[in-house]
This record gives structure tokens, sequence and C-alpha cells, in this order.
């Protein structure tokens, strides 16, 4: 439902990655005054790339994390630029900078600097600013204005400053805080073990026997990197059904090898796999995701996690109680993330403006209940809620708010990179064969916009 109404709120938005850049210039776009809460120095969010890990627990235990982005070194995107970028504003090539077309991270980070600087946003954030607590100041009925308590402590300083906004928008990103798995032994094994959060370069790993568990993006970027300086990779996996690229790559190299999910670690430091097999190793390195936290948010049992579950959340977006005062954006995984996020942010900063309503809390808990219950019954695990990967799901959340739909080259082209990726896993940023759909992108009006 739309109205021409325009109410201007205070809004602070938690994050300067790239859901939180789009939140903010879409809430100012709708007249909202918007203030930027950001722990790092810089913009980018995962993307600023930080080398010095030193000062993280290796295992990501502690409640709030010192380190924010888990990027390592090497770390290439996945997808190729074209399907990247916000609508507005394409990820096109810059000559002098880094021109292939699935680029290193500092590509990324860069163009989310120009995007800042082209939308005037940086004037918006604060740097070097930790938020510490957010809880409600008058949380009452259903519907009625809420009222946000926002504390947060700047990096050189010991004092808390408290600020009371109409809204505020989570945009935290969800690849920062380890999920580990629970192995029988794992805490008396007295050798190295790590999650990839603090992975950055292959080198202390030389001559060493490394186990690798989890076969998933980044278990098998860290493990072809690895072979080529450690003694041996066991690569540990839920299941050996593998595909056809991780399986050349396996054959190519002796020293690397396909184990099942180990099932048990011993203080002496044997790994023994549910097989039967074991190795001894020096290092375990848990390539096994990231689980969804909000350390600083208080909403009163409103808004769980519940085994990698953010609810009650309606379009993953909103939790029905305290909507639209309280968003989320950035929690979907598995898709076209940057036009998504754009979409989230122009609901958001509408809704807040009055020029749209949300549906009754009633009818906003029902499609939540629907919608676990389909989860359940396609045997999608919990922790698995928020992986989208549907197109489908990205074009009806669109339509909801008259946002463009994905076009139809740039799922193609999607498509395409994991497909590419599957067969050819070492190749597949570097070559590829879609050239007839990547000449219908270059030629479309969302990468010609800017001449």
């Amino acid at each position: 439902m739309v109205s021409e109404k325009g109410q201007s709120r205070n809004v602070c938005v938690i994050g300067a990655g790239p859901s939180g850049l789009v939140a903010a210039r879409e809430l100012r776009k709708e007249g909202h005054n918007v203030v930027v809460m950001e722990q790092s120095h810089d913009v980018g969010g995962q993307w600023l790339y930080e080398p010095n890990v030193e000062s993280e627990d290796p295992l990501g235990r502690d409640k709030v994390l010192k380190v924010h982005s888990s990027v390592y070194a090497s770390l290439r995107l996945t997808s190729p630029r074209e399907i990247m970028g916000y609508t507005d504003f394409p990820f096109l090539i810059k000559k002098g900078r880094d021109m292939r077309r699935f680029p290193g991270h500092r590509e990324l980070w860069l163009y989310l600097r120009d995007f800042c600087d082209w939308f005037g946003l940086r004037e918006m954030i604060r740097f070097n600013t930790r938020v510490e607590y957010v809880g409600m100041l008058n949380y009452g009925e259903f519907g009625k204005d809420l009222k946000w308590i926002v504390r947060n402590k700047g990096k050189n300083s010991e004092k808390e400053v408290e600020e009371i906004f109409d809204a505020v928008v989570v945009a935290t990103g969800h690849y920062s805080h380890p999920r580990l798995p629970s192995i029988k032994g794992m805490d008396a094994w007295k050798r190295k073990q790590m999650h990839s959060h603090v992975y950055r370069v292959p080198e202390p790993f030389r001559n060493e026997v490394v186990v690798v568990v989890g076969n998933s993006l980044s278990g098998q970027d860290i493990s072809m990197e690895l072979v080529e300086v450690a003694k041996e990779i066991h690569l540990s996996a839920k299941s050996l059904n593998i595909t056809e690229g991780l399986s050349k790559v396996i054959s190519k190299h002796e020293n690397l090898r396909l184990h099942p999910q180990i099932d048990c670690l011993y203080e002496d430091g044997k790994v023994l796999f549910v097989d039967g097999s074991w190795v001894m190793a020096d290092t375990i390195l848990y390539c096994t995701g990231y689980s969804y936290t909000f350390p600083f948010l208080d909403t009163k049992g409103i808004v769980v996690v519940d085994d990698d579950r953010v609810g009650p959340l309606y379009e993953h977006t909103f939790p029905p109680s305290l909507a639209p005062s309280l968003s989320f954006i950035g929690i979907p995984r598995k898709i076209i993330g940057f036009p998504f996020f754009e979409s989230q942010a122009r609901w958001i900063a509408q809704l807040l403006s009055g020029k749209r309503t949300l549906p009754s809390w009633d009818e906003m808990m029902q499609s939540i209940g629907e919608f676990y219950q389909s989860r359940d019954l396609a045997g999608i695990p919990k922790h698995n809620t928020h992986e989208i990967a549907n197109f489908e799901y990205c074009d009806s959340y669109a339509d909801q708010i008259g946002f463009p739909r994905l076009e139809e080259w740039r799922k193609q082209l999607c498509i395409s990179a994991l497909v590419n990726a599957d067969v050819n896993l070492e190749t597949y940023k570097d070559s590829w064969e879609d050239d007839e759909l990547l000449q219908e992108a270059l030629q479309s009006p969302h990468l010609t916009q800017l001449g």
C-alpha cells in the first residue's frame, strides 16, 4: 500500500558495509535524518581487509570479536562483476585497477568507496564507533511509535554515548562470527585449531599436515591455496559426493585427499574420521561457515537467533512486533546481494516515511509460520532458514515495493558462473563460455547508464 505521505525520522544504521551504505542512501533519499555507526576506520564492512588477526581468538569464540572481516589475502569474487553492484551504480571496470571479471576483494572495497563518495554518504558515517547497546525506550502496543536507545563508544574512549532514535536498521553482515562444529575431543586437542575467519595467507602452514573441515566455497578455495605449501591437506566433507570440479582438483594434487566427517580428535594430534581412517595433523582449519549474532541488541526476547534462524522476521527483514522501527538488511544468503539489499533499504525507508504500510501483525506472523513450514517440509535444516537461492523470491520481494526485477541476463550470468565452477573449479574465474550473455549484459541499460 502506497501513499504520498512523507514523514521524517531520525534513524540509526549499524554498519557501513554493502547493506548499511545503501540503507543510508535510501533513507536519506526518503527525507530521513541518518546516522551510520561503523566500528572500523572506513567503509566496506566485510570487504575492508584486515591483515592483523593476532589479537583474535583463533576459533572466534569471543562474544564480541575484535576483527570484523573474514576476507583472506587471495580471495576473489565468486560471481562475475557484471551481476554485482546496485541498480543505479554499476560495478564497472576502471583502468589502473583490477580489471578481471572476477576481481579480488580490494576491487569490491574500492567500488563501495566509489559508491559512498558518488552519493556523498561519508558525512553521515561515524567511523571507529562501536555500538554497545540497542534497546527499546518505550515498548508498548503493536503499531505505536517506538523509540530506541543506542549506546555507542568511540575506539579510543571509555565513555559511552547514549542517543535516542526513532528507528534502527541493523546492517552488520553475517560473515564474521564463526560457526563451529561439535566434535568429540575438540577441547582436548592440543595442537593448532583455527576458523577460516582468521585465515589470511598460506605461508604459516608450510610443510604442515592440515585438516580442512568443510568443503564449501572457502574450504575448497583455501585447500587449493594450501596445497602449494603444506605437506598434506586432508579435506573433511559432510558428503563424499563432490562436484566434478573438486574431483579434478583432488586427482591433480597428490597431497590433497578427501575424507568423510571427523569422528574424534585425540590429544596427541590424531584425527580419526568416521570411516576409520586417520591422520596425525599439525593444524585443523574449520571452514564451517558463520552464525548470525547481534550482541548489542536487546529486544526483550522478541527477536531471537535460534540455530541461525533470526526470527520472527517478516520477509527476512521486519520483526512484526517491532516493525518498522526495527529492521534488518542483509540477512538472506545465496542471493545476488547488492540489488536485494537495495530493495530492502527502499522498503524500510518508505515504511518509515509512511508512504507504505505493512500487513497486520496477524498476517505477518501467519506468513512467517507458513514460510517456516515450507522449509521444514522441504527438509531444509533450521540453520539454512535464510538461504534463499531463488530468483523468484527476489522478484516477488521487489514487486511488493515497485522495485525493478533482476534482469534476465543477470540471472543467467549467475547460473553460468555456478555451473562453470562446478565443472572447472580451478579455472572458472579466468576461463568461461558465456560471451553471448556477457555482450548482452555490457549493452544493457544497467551497465551503460553512467556513460
